[in-house]
């Protein structure tokens, strides 16, 4: 069997790992990096650390680096493609939202689904203004990993903007 191009390797190689990091990801929990904790932060920190060895092995080239670069764009690309046209690879791969609060009533099972304790459940509630669960219509985690809190108090309606990139320059 011949072998193959030492890129394509790294390429191949690349692609395994970030399957490998995105289910691991996937199967222990957070669905986003909005949702990491610091020691979560250090984890992945780690974990690109500890495996891009294994991805370029000892080819410490440009080519060697851009080779692996190249597999992970061509396997996140791909991965964008289905999620968008697939609603079953999407589910699998992002997860669904979960409903966190419907009436003022927590739903236990939604918190154990997102892994997250009451406590972090009340934060992200006052975060967007309403001052406890009781007050909450509905809190949902969105797939996102963003928390959204609806409350019939239109006056504690939080909107959350991002903040538009500056175009010119003023110093």
């Amino acid at each position: 069997m011949a072998q193959l191009h030492p890129y394509l390797v790294i390429v191949l190689k690349s692609v395994s790992i970030y399957v490998f990091v995105i289910l691991g990801i996937r199967l222990f929990g957070k669905k986003e990096v909005s949702q990491l904790s610091l020691v979560d932060l250090v984890f992945i920190l780690l974990i690109s650390n500890s495996v891009q060895n294994a991805m370029v092995g000892d080819n410490t080239t440009v080519q060697g680096g851009m080779a692996a670069a190249l597999g992970l764009f061509i396997c996140n690309y791909v991965f964008r493609f289905f999620i968008l046209r697939s609603k079953k690879f999407s589910n699998a791969v992002q997860g669904e939202k979960i409903v966190l609060v419907v009436d003022g009533n927590v739903l236990q099972d939604g918190l154990k689904r997102a892994k997250m304790s009451e406590d972090e459940l009340c934060m992200a509630i006052r975060e967007h203004g309403v001052e406890n669960i009781e007050e909450a219509n509905l809190v949902v985690l969105e797939v996102d990993g963003n928390i959204s809190v609806l409350s019939s108090d239109f006056s504690k309606k939080s909107v959350i903007r991002r903040k538009k990139p500056q175009l010119t320059h003023n110093p």
